[in-house]
């Protein structure tokens, strides 16, 4: 299984270490991410779940309804976020961890920065409307990602079963 830990300067940019052993917890918390995927998935929705964890516990969970709700804003993340707001009372998540199994949007990255929140952890890459389309890689220049200075990123954590399920949707579209 391919997982990497990434960190990026400090200007502007999150904080993190290349590391190829991130823990069971990570993998434990994207596997719940994968079941909300799950539940979109069987409701015809894009195959994207995300949860929220603070303390170790899950306090928020959400998966795509950008179909249900008639909202191109209703990605799973953005609902996880929602809902973590709301259970804490504070629009900042600062002690967080958001697992998504698909490489945020750009509306998602700014969501993301504005609650502060402190580790991003996603599954699969997604080249097509990641936010890493959008960024300067740093050895091109000064690399600018979309994310709080202190948010730490973390990606390809179950990367291949997150894929596949996004891969297994778009097949059976066609």
């Amino acid at each position: 299984m391919k997982r990497k830990h990434i960190s990026l300067p400090s200007e502007g940019l999150g904080q993190a270490s290349l590391s190829e052993d991130l823990g069971d917890a990570d993998i434990r918390f994207m596997k719940e991410a994968l079941r909300q995927a799950q539940l979109a998935y069987e409701k015809d929705e894009v195959p994207v779940g995300a949860v929220i964890v603070w303390n170790n516990k899950i306090i928020a969970r959400g998966h795509n309804q950008v179909e249900l709700l008639n909202d191109s804003t209703a990605h799973a993340e953005m609902i996880a976020m929602t809902a973590a707001f709301n259970e804490l009372g504070s629009k900042y998540l600062p002690e967080a961890t958001l697992y998504v199994t698909l490489e945020p949007c750009l509306m998602g990255c700014g969501a993301m920065y504005w609650s502060k929140i402190r580790r991003i952890v996603f599954g699969a890459s997604d080249p097509k409307n990641g936010y890493k389309r959008y960024v300067t890689p740093p050895s091109e220049g000064r690399g600018e990602a979309p994310f709080h200075p202190k948010t730490e990123i973390v990606y390809g954590v179950l990367a291949d079963e997150c894929a596949q399920l996004m891969k297994d949707f778009f097949l059976a579209k066609r």
